[in-house]
């Protein structure tokens, strides 16, 4: 194994190689910054070389150009502030004219009002004097009404003459009142006729002055504007100017790292600044020290043996070749899954957390706690008999597989989905006397008379009788073939919320009666090919359906008749409860339906205990 600890020291080389590099490239810069430092403060001493002629010229040279640069900024800038005091002075001018514009707005704006509410007032008066000579009309025709009916009556009353004296006195009346109303209606037309005249002389003035204050605001708006695109466009020269000038600062460099270099080997120090040599000396003695240390990090390595290097890196990158198969492959594998015969024919899951926070199920467990009893125990089914597991603390899911044999018999696989170890269960099955332990290659059972239990997973325990549990150590051992979960079956079966309280789902929909109690319609058992139901039991409670159809032109079909009848379809059988509290939300994608809708309390209840197996003839006969 040389060259394993050979390739372990030769990377030890290279990080420390890079280190070295790192720093040393540093260091590096640090001496190039002190140098132009130096010669930057050098500047004068370095006119007594005649060898660094050509450096004091380009230095003079450039510093003329960045004199003419700083001056041409201090153009510019002073331009900008008396653009800005013109820019200042338009807005006083505008707000003094927008003043004087407003106050001579104001009287007219007054006289406009005055105009609109005299106008206003003649309306109202018109309109008074036509409902008072409708009025007139309706009266006349009143009274005449009421004459009719007198002359009409028969035989006619004892006060007749009176009466016809008095309808007939007050219908005289009437004419006079109705022609001194239509003059008054005369003269209020022509007061409002001379109002509307004025008030529509006044909105001509108004608007006159408007449209002059809105012109007058947009000469000075659009001056202020060329004012600030002006401002704009040099404050961007002088960024430009800036620029310029930090470029000519930064070609200044190399004349001063020049100079800076001849002074250090010299050893002329500025007099207002010695400790810039000393910098100098000190950042060149940690640049030969660190190179130093590289050509002999270099040396070491060159003195390893090749072919151990080479063994080494061999390895090395066969490694990761593996990794690069096997971690796609783990990363791809799922991280749960349901360990289940291939002969499955229906699952039922069922959510522990979910149950303990129903609230529906909270009333019913409060009101009749027998039934809520029996029916919990029926949906675990021998899950509950496992020693030291308290279900609603320790366990998550519970899963019950169920297969139809040859012989027509019904199997049921139980498998327990737990919060942590399974090592209490375990110890638990090991101290019983009545527990015994046997292997099936390699994995232990434990099984009493009426019981067997085996771990087939770190969390996931395996129940029942002693067959089944068999059965199921062989599917996880990779002895019998497993549901694949690939599967149509188990496709359809994740396609359902895990977060439900309750999963049901078949591949054989007509088998369901013979597993549980009846639940659905024989209508739709027939019509489907696969059926799984989800139940969300909070409030309100939520059924998921999803269906499988022969064909998407049967599963089009279907959803048509399904929206058109939905009580043929969703119902309790031999009930005539209804799964929906209201019209279901059917939704298709080729031969798969998708049903959502909402479930009443009571029939929540039968549902579970049909499920469970805890219904009595008495309350499915209550349903009818």
């Amino acid at each position: 194994m040389n060259f394993i600890r050979t390739g372990l020291r030769e990377l030890g080389l290279k990080v420390r190689r890079q280190r070295t590099r790192m720093i040393l490239r540093h260091e590096k810069r640090l001496l190039q910054r002190s140098e132009i430092a130096l010669g930057r403060e050098g500047t004068s001493q370095a006119a007594n070389f005649p060898e660094l002629r050509n450096e004091i010229v380009a230095l003079k040279k450039l510093e003329q150009e960045q004199k003419e640069v700083a001056l041409r900024i201090a153009q510019i800038e002073e331009g900008i502030k008396n653009i800005e005091g013109q820019r200042v002075a338009n807005a006083k001018e505008q707000g003094e004219a927008m003043t004087k514009l407003e106050a001579e707005k104001k009287p007219i704006l007054q006289r406009r009002n005055d105009a609109k509410n005299a106008s206003e007032l003649c309306e109202r008066e018109v309109s008074a004097v036509e409902r008072r000579i409708q009025e007139n009309d309706a009266a006349d025709q009143d009274l005449l009404k009421k004459l009719s009916e007198l002359q009409a009556i028969n035989p006619p009353p004892s006060d007749l003459e009176s009466q016809i004296a008095t309808i007939g006195a007050r219908r005289a009346r009437l004419p006079d009142e109705r022609a001194e109303l239509v003059r008054a209606r005369l003269g209020s037309a022509d007061a409002s006729r001379l109002a509307k005249e004025k008030l529509a002389s006044a909105e001509e003035e108004l608007g006159a002055i408007e449209k002059n204050i809105a012109k007058v605001r947009g000469d000075y708006e659009a001056r202020d504007k060329g004012f600030a695109d002006n401002i704009k466009a040099q404050q961007e020269a002088v960024r430009e100017a800036k620029q310029h000038h930090q470029v000519v600062e930064e070609r200044k460099n190399p004349a001063y790292l020049n100079i800076g270099r001849h002074l250090a080997g010299q050893g002329i120090a500025p007099p207002n600044a010695p400790h810039l040599l000393e910098q100098v000396r000190k950042h060149h003695a940690a640049v030969d020290q660190y190179q130093k240390h590289r050509a002999e990090l270099a040396l070491v390595s060159s003195q390893i043996d090749k072919q151990e290097l080479r063994q080494f890196y061999f390895s090395v990158v066969s490694v990761i070749g593996l990794l690069a198969i096997v971690l796609p492959l783990i990363a791809k594998s799922p991280r749960k899954r349901e360990w289940l015969p291939q002969q499955t024919e229906s699952i039922l899951s069922i959510n522990i957390d979910q149950f303990d926070h129903a609230d529906s199920l909270k009333r019913w467990q409060k009101e009749q706690s027998d039934a809520y009893q029996a029916a919990w125990n029926g949906l675990i089914g021998p899950a509950a008999r496992t020693p030291v597991l308290n279900l609603s603390r320790d366990a998550l899911r519970i899963t019950r597989a169920t297969t139809i044999s040859d012989n027509e018999s019904v199997r049921e696989y139980i498998l327990i989905e737990t919060r942590g170890d399974l090592s209490k269960v375990i110890r638990a099955a090991q101290t019983d006397k009545e527990f015994q332990k046997r292997t099936i290659s390699g994995l232990s059972v434990w099984e009493k008379p009426d019981l067997a239990l085996a771990r087939v997973g770190p969390e996931t325990l395996a129940i029942g009788t002693s067959s089944e549990v068999d059965q199921l150590v062989r599917v996880r051992l990779g002895i019998d073939v497993d549901l694949k979960i690939s599967g149509q079956l188990f496709d359809r079966f994740e396609a359902l919320d895990r977060e439900s309280a309750l999963r049901l789902i078949s591949r054989n929909p007509p088998d369901l009666p013979r597993m549980y109690h009846p639940i659905f319609a024989p209508e739709l058992l027939e019509t489907t090919q696969l059926l799984g139901l989800a139940l969300n039991l909070q409030n309100p409670v939520k059924a998921r359906l999803l269906l499988k159809m022969k064909s998407p032109e049967n599963a089009s079909e279907f959803a048509r008749n399904l929206h058109n009848e939905p009580q043929k379809w969703l119902r309790l059988q031999d009930s005539n409860l209804m799964l929906f509290t209201q019209t279901p939300d059917v939704s298709r994608q080729a031969a798969n339906l998708e049903v959502r809708f909402n479930v009443p309390d009571d029939v929540v209840q039968l549902l579970l205990q049909r499920i469970a197996k805890t219904d009595s003839p008495a309350t499915v006969a209550g349903g009818n």
